[in-house]
């Protein structure tokens, strides 16, 4: 009887860790996917990572798609991820930006909180899209 014990106590330990590693890897996928839609400018793209609660209560204005499409994004880095609860977890991302009439390089922080939603099993971007205004 304890053998059978400890056996289906190992399956679940295992099924478990099965579970946490995919989530994991949707993350790391899902955050991946998020900085190649920037780097590569494409703020569109960029939204649909937008938790769609965030999207509908700030939805973009045609001044920020507009300041959008003034720039190219010459770099994006990220911070390394740090846990902050159970389902979710923060970055910082340093992104550069080059505005295309002038050829002016500015950077702005970006400090990311993603979210995971077990009921649609993947990762939401709470903190919205970067705020690339210049700064003076």
């Amino acid at each position: 009887m304890r053998r059978i014990v400890i056996a289906v106590c190992m399956l679940l330990l295992l099924s478990g860790c099965a579970a946490l590693q995919k989530k994991d890897q949707l993350r790391d996928d899902t955050l991946e996917g998020y900085a190649d839609a920037l780097r590569w400018g494409d703020f569109q793209s960029a939204w649909n990572y937008v938790d769609p609660a965030v999207r509908a209560a700030h939805p973009l204005t045609a001044q920020q798609k507009a300041l959008y499409d003034t720039v190219r994004v010459a770099e994006y880095d990220t911070s390394g991820l740090a846990a902050s609860g159970p389902d979710s977890v923060r970055q910082t991302a340093q992104i550069s930006l080059i505005v295309k009439s002038s050829q002016r390089v500015y950077s702005v922080l970006d400090h990311q909180t993603w979210r995971w939603d077990a009921a649609a099993k993947r990762w939401w971007l709470e903190s919205g899209l970067p705020d690339i205004s210049p700064q003076q």
